[in-house]
């Protein structure tokens, strides 16, 4: 069994999301945002990445396990069982399933963690991600 970690960066700072990281020894920052945008500073692709090399931590985009924006529109209405069928519909496309596996890999290879902006992992396609394609992989969330 491998350990991922899963982290959202809601409600947050910069401070406090490296020191949740670090405290948990993460080593890689898999990203499963579809846009690695961010209204909040530092938390936009370009940017965390520089900020997370700079603390020693990797970063890798999977945007293919995004959700698409219907999910997260389902997400936001709290519709979790709408968020999960159109979720399903994107992990069964092929470049998803690709970073499925490249996903795993990375995981397996140093500490990873599974990063997304909502804070409650019950209210966010990472804990639907690992559920659907997580066997083998023990998730603890670093916010919770």
């Amino acid at each position: 069994m491998t350990r991922i970690f899963t982290i959202g960066y809601e409600d947050t700072t910069m401070a406090d999301f490296l020191a949740a990281l670090q405290k948990a020894h993460v080593r890689q920052v898999l990203d499963v945002r579809a846009i690695a945008a961010s209204r909040r500073p530092g938390f936009s692709k370009s940017a965390l990445a520089a900020t997370l090399r700079e603390a020693g931590i990797d970063y890798v985009h999977l945007r293919a396990l995004g959700t698409p924006k219907a999910g997260r529109e389902a997400a936001r209405k709290g519709d979790r069982a709408e968020l999960s069928r159109i979720y399903a519909g994107q992990l069964a496309l092929p470049e998803a399933q690709a970073e499925v596996a490249k996903m795993h890999a990375l995981a397996k290879e140093k500490p990873s963690a599974l990063l997304c902006y909502e804070r409650d992992p019950a209210a966010c396609h990472r804990t639907v991600l690992l559920a659907m394609e997580g066997e083998g992989l023990e998730a603890t969330d670093l916010f919770a």
